[in-house]
């Protein structure tokens, strides 16, 4: 048996559903399930309190307001910075969850196994993508001429940490330079690109060798 535990809180609409991933949980020995939320919960102020090792969050088939508060929790730059891997009803929703700073991208539909697995993996600060998830991140786009040769050697610095799938307040850290800082960087980015997200001009790098996913 480990000596620790990962502690987990669960976040989603649903009762039942928060109450079905719990009890999924509960049959991995090193999985502890430390709370229970709603999306329109106070989640800055339970991160304090539950002290979670990783956020599972579950998006569902994407009703805007839940991706209205993954946005907005993901803009909290006072958050404690906790991994978060989103479950997802639909693939397609990938990229408009991705650029919200999660580091893992799993289908609601996922065994128990993988699932855990990909708890395991994002607390320890990888990145999990399932298949179809990443198809719709690297779905057709095109840049604007230029624009790699247009990017300043800070600029490919933050483009490297949005890689990663860092917020803007880990991004900031990394770099000792402030949170407003990075998000004119990150503007400056997607301006140059011509791209409507980060995930966006991410997959621009990678396949301009920039960066890899």
């Amino acid at each position: 048996m480990p000596e620790r535990s990962l502690r987990i809180l669960i976040v989603a609409t649903d009762a039942l559903t928060r109450a079905g991933l719990a009890a999924i949980l509960a049959t991995e020995v090193d999985l502890q399930t430390v709370g229970q939320l709603e999306p329109s919960d106070n989640l800055e102020s339970a991160l304090a309190v539950f002290q979670p090792d990783v956020i599972l969050w579950d998006i569902g088939y994407g009703a805007d307001n839940a991706l209205a508060a993954l946005s907005e929790f993901a803009s909290q730059s006072s958050a404690p910075e906790v991994p978060l891997l989103a479950l997802l009803g639909d693939a397609s929703l990938a990229p408009s969850v991705w650029q919200n700073g999660v580091r893992a991208l799993i289908p609601r539909s996922a065994p128990v196994a993988t699932l855990a697995s990909a708890l395991r993996a994002v607390a320890a600060n990888l990145v999990v993508l399932d298949p179809r998830s990443a198809f719709s991140l690297l779905a057709p786009v095109s840049a604007q001429p230029g624009a790699i040769e247009a990017l300043t050697g800070r600029e490919r610095e933050v483009l490297q940490l949005m890689a990663k799938g860092l917020p803007n307040k880990s991004i900031a850290r990394e770099l000792s330079i402030s949170e407003h800082t990075v998000k004119f960087h990150v503007n400056a980015i997607l301006s140059k690109f011509g791209a409507q997200s980060r995930t966006e001009a991410v997959v621009l790098a990678s396949r301009a060798g920039l960066v890899l996913l």
